[in-house]
């Protein structure tokens, strides 16, 4: 039964209605988180191994994107099962402190990917652009410091937008547009006069990112600078080919959750909400393996290795 609560301490779970109504529908979504879901587990794993195992691959780019595979593990596992069950069992509820935690954990995995993202445009700048100093800078202490600051920052960006959602009132049902409980659909459920407290957290939120998109941007700007003062035209392809995979996840991130965030309609649930959810909740984890792998060199030559292939 829906229940129709004045105030969030009453609301004991939350009804996740982001699938279509339709039973055969539901199944096959299901089938396709599934194969999505299982496609990103495995490439991330085999990235996580080849960067533990092979001698070749212990160097602070690898260090990153070691941990950038362990998040998009995290990242998808948070609410790709859940909503798989659900489907499966036609049961849509999700306990109160689940959805919280569904939410933090969320917010935890993607703001530590953009961090690490950013840790990872500096490492591309320090490697092109300062050659010579580029061990100095990117020392082990100096890569286990920025990883942990990465991770930490993910921590507190999820905590402060739990406090905000969790801590008003909500004026209408416990139903949310969505398979899993993001900010917006949970948003469109607070009172009114409420919301300006999560939308201060948003708007703070917002200019941080900002900030640090400019940090990047200052970033490649140096990178492309070194790199056109390189004579040989040969070298200049090689040298920015060596930042593509970054530019190429970066962009993928960004533009999946700023399309999702800027244009959907969170109060009505609509085949197009399911779709732009999909982009930037499993796009990414999914990708993100295929384009470092295809685009490595020494990724590839390490799972010819593990393959048991000769190079």
């Amino acid at each position: 039964m829906i229940e129709k609560p004045a105030n969030i301490s009453t609301i004991m779970e939350f009804l996740l209605m982001g699938f279509p109504d339709d039973w055969m529908l539901q199944r096959l979504c299901a089938a396709l988180f599934f194969l999505i879901y299982l496609t990103a587990l495995m490439g991330n794993l085999l990235i996580v191994s080849l960067t533990t195992i092979d001698p070749h691959l212990q160097g602070p780019m690898y260090f990153f994107l070691k941990n950038l595979s362990l998040i998009d593990i995290c990242y998808i596992s948070v609410t790709v099962p859940k909503s798989i069950m659900n489907s499966l069992t036609n049961s849509h509820s999700i306990p109160f402190l689940g959805c919280a935690s569904q939410m933090f954990l969320f917010i935890f995995f993607a703001g530590a990917e953009y961090a690490l993202l950013i840790v990872m445009a500096y490492d591309c700048s320090a490697a092109i652009c300062h050659p010579l100093r580029y061990e100095t800078i990117m020392n082990r202490s100096a890569c286990v410091r920025m990883v942990t600051a990465s991770w930490f920052s993910g921590c507190v960006y999820g905590s402060i937008h739990v406090a905000g959602i969790f801590s008003v009132n909500i004026c209408g049902t416990n139903i949310v547009h969505q398979f899993f409980c993001d900010i917006p659909s949970l948003l469109a459920l607070v009172c009114p006069e409420e919301q300006i407290l999560e939308y201060a957290f948003i708007i703070a939120s917002l200019f941080f990112v900002f900030l640090c998109f400019i940090f990047m941007i200052v970033s490649y700007v140096q990178i492309f600078s070194a790199v056109l003062k390189i004579p040989s035209s040969q070298a200049r392809f090689k040298t920015i080919s060596t930042c593509m995979p970054h530019i190429t996840v970066l962009t993928l991130f960004l533009f999946s959750g700023i399309v999702t965030y800027l244009g959907r309609d969170f109060k009505s649930a609509s085949s197009l909400n399911l779709l732009m959810s999909v982009l930037y909740s499993m796009l990414p984890p999914s990708l993100n393996p295929l384009i470092y792998s295809l685009r490595n060199r020494d990724m590839k030559t390490a799972l010819y290795k593990l393959l048991g292939g000769k190079v």
